[in-house]
C-alpha cells in the first residue's frame, strides 16, 4: 500500500512535469511572444537590482558624511583589559 505521502510527493511530480511539457510546447509554437516575456523580466530585474544597488550608495554616502571626522570616535569611554598570565 503507498502512504499518502508518496502519492502526494508523486502527484506533485506529475504535476510539474505537465507544466514543463506544456511550456516547452508553448514556447515551441510562440517564440516571439516568450523571448518578449524573459525580456521583460530580465529588464524588470536588472533595474530592480540597479536601482538597490544605488539606494545602498546613498545610504553609504549618508552614512560616510554623518561620521565624526575622529577616526576614533566611536572607542569614546572604552576601556580594553588584557589580562596577562605568566604562568607557564
Amino acid at each position: 500500500m503507498v502512504s499518502r505521502a508518496s502519492r502526494n510527493v508523486a502527484a506533485g511530480i506529475f504535476v510539474t512535469g505537465l507544466a514543463l511539457v506544456g511550456f516547452g510546447l508553448m514556447i515551441y509554437l510562440l517564440p516571439r511572444l516568450f523571448a518578449t516575456v524573459a525580456a521583460v523580466i530580465f529588464f524588470i530585474g536588472g533595474a530592480g537590482c540597479i536601482s538597490t544597488a544605488v539606494k545602498i550608495f546613498l545610504a553609504q554616502r549618508q552614512l560616510d558624511r554623518d561620521r565624526p571626522d575622529d577616526s576614533t570616535a566611536y572607542r569614546k569611554n572604552v576601556r580594553i583589559h588584557i589580562e596577562e598570565s605568566h604562568d607557564r
